[in-house]
């Protein structure tokens, strides 16, 4: 598994079509409700410094298989937010997803000098098993705020220190 900058019109095109597709966009929340993002969004988003994403691969294949990304960085206070999405849904259950985020977690407190990490998941969303795995401590719960087909759920909050992180084998 390896993390890529998005770098190609193709790349940002595909990464807007996984956000696309239901079962990834009702998950989450690109700010004031926007769950759906254009390709020009995605690279304007990615050019303004406040936003690192990065493809993610499968272990025999150069093909990207979902995107990993950190929203909202703030260099001053040190915080950003953690987001992902596994495009290729054949690769799902075989520790992808928490290999990327790790990585991304590195890259965040490596090389950006981030000092903590936070991400919210919709309850019921398998996510949160990939936040345990790679050491996320809960701490809050924002209650029925995350619709989906018009019912209420909670976001279940998670953070990280650079302390705290240890990066999974790759």
């Amino acid at each position: 598994m390896q993390l890529v900058p998005i770098e190609s019109p193709e790349q940002y095109r595909m990464v807007a079509g996984w956000l696309a597709q239901k079962e990834n966009y009702q998950w989450l929340d690109f700010g004031d409700g926007r769950q759906l993002v254009s390709p020009e969004w995605l690279k304007i988003a990615a050019q303004r410094g406040t936003q690192v994403l990065r493809l993610f691969t499968s272990d025999d294949a150069n093909a990207p298989i979902g995107v990993v990304g950190l929203s909202n960085i703030n260099a001053h206070f040190k915080t950003a937010n953690l987001w992902i999405v596994l495009g290729d849904k054949t690769c799902a259950g075989r520790g992808y997803a928490s290999r990327a985020v790790s990585a991304m977690l590195t890259l965040g407190f490596s090389e950006l000098g981030l000092a903590a990490i936070n991400t919210w998941i919709v309850e019921h969303n398998p996510s949160v098993r990939v936040a345990e795995r790679v050491r996320f401590r809960p701490m809050g719960r924002q209650r029925q705020c995350h619709y989906i087909d018009g019912r209420a759920y909670d976001r279940l909050w998670f953070d990280l220190l650079a302390s705290e992180h240890r990066e999974s084998a790759s």
